[in-house]
């Protein structure tokens, strides 16, 4: 099959194949350019984002720590034990989460799906809050510093895992025994949200002082509590789940014209949306697990890239990577700065940018499916 091009066809009547070949070569260049652009602006940010905090870090300064070369041992210190371990961590939650959102666009046909508007993210968050409170698998203190202390932080992964397969499950059954329109499992994806934040929220109203005020600081979504041992977590799951999704982009591209005609073409559609949704699934569950609910930025990073480059899978699902990880990664180094020195959780200021974001989008953006 060949490859999907958006390119205006009404534009190129009478311009000839020579003319429609030029024009194709200067899209692909587009894609490109934008995909090395990004990688750019996340290199650059994360070297600034090294030198954001209590004590003051030049970029040189940052760059000889990195490379080994520190001045003092305060300085290698702060930048590989305090901040290198949140940068990484901001790259990794943001990729994971902007490739779980890409893929479940494409997996539903749905231009709404992400693991925030499905449910998902809220149902891990409820799995992590209930490992955390009921079944003993974190520390609380009473700190805001360090509201959860995660003992075993494999039960709260597979505790998120297990309700945000629980959300996965509903919403695919709606899908094939329903023949639910994109419409009604965005609207069951809602249901199911508010579901598991009365959960939560039951929670909270049982807990004591010291563990209501943990719940909450969960949900707000914040980077800065995210470990060495939480990134490589996190990095174990998204970038093998993203090489999937990447290996399964023609299959994706397919899939955007229809069920009956992916299925005449040999892809085994139950299979795909079955494998897909559950690594989106893993992804959120292990991401909020250890920096809690990051909304919007699995939904708009996709949208953002199809309305400058397209919507072909193999570029889509790569640039989704290196864009959400930039989008994360400069929304908390704002985070840390707007009103310093306290910091802004993430989650606020994602939520605070990606709903206008979205909805201007919407509003001025064309249709994709």
């Amino acid at each position: 099959m060949e490859e999907r091009v958006d390119i205006d066809l009404e534009g190129d009547k009478g311009v000839g194949s020579e003319g429609v070949l030029e024009r194709y070569k200067g899209y692909s260049s587009k894609r490109t350019v934008f995909f090395m652009l990004s990688l750019l602006s996340l290199l650059a940010i994360a070297v600034f984002s090294l030198t954001i905090g209590a004590a003051d870090v030049s970029i040189p300064e940052a760059v000889a720590a990195l490379l080994g070369r520190a001045s003092t041992a305060a300085l290698n210190t702060i930048v590989w034990n305090i901040r290198l371990p949140r940068v990484l961590s901001a790259i990794v939650a943001g990729a994971g989460l902007s490739v779980a959102g890409a893929a479940m666009q494409s997996i539903l046909r749905n231009p709404l799906g992400s693991p925030y508007t499905l449910g998902i993210s809220h149902a891990a968050a409820f799995g992590a809050a209930f490992s955390v409170i009921v079944l003993g698998a974190g520390t609380v203190q009473s700190s805001a510093a360090d509201a959860v202390i995660l003992d075993n932080p494999y039960i709260v992964t597979i505790s998120a895992f297990t309700w945000a397969l629980i959300s996965t499950f509903v919403v695919l059954l709606l899908a094939k025994l329903k023949k639910a329109s994109p419409a009604t499992m965005i609207l069951a994806g809602v249901a199911l949200g508010s579901l598991f934040t009365a959960g939560y929220t039951a929670m909270q109203y049982f807990a004591s002082e010291t563990e209501l005020a943990s719940i909450v600081f969960w949900t707000f979504g914040d980077i800065g509590r995210a470990t060495w041992r939480d990134f490589y977590l996190m990095l174990a799951a998204v970038v093998p789940s993203s090489a999937y999704f990447l290996r399964k982009s023609w299959d994706y591209d397919v899939l955007d014209s229809g069920d009956e005609s992916a299925k005449g073409l040999g892809v085994d559609v139950e299979k795909l949306r079955l494998h897909g949704m559950l690594l989106s699934c893993l992804v959120t569950a292990l991401i909020v697990s250890f920096v809690g609910i990051i909304g919007f930025v699995g939904l708009v990073v996709p949208h953002i890239i199809r309305r400058i480059i397209g919507g072909n899978e193999r570029y889509l699902i790569p640039t989704s990577f290196v864009l959400g990880a930039v989008l994360l990664l400069a929304s908390d180094t704002a985070a840390r700065t707007i009103i310093a020195p306290m910091v802004l959780p993430v989650g606020i200021l994602t939520s605070f940018l990606g709903a206008p974001l979205f909805i201007y989008l919407v509003v001025q953006g064309r249709e994709y499916w």
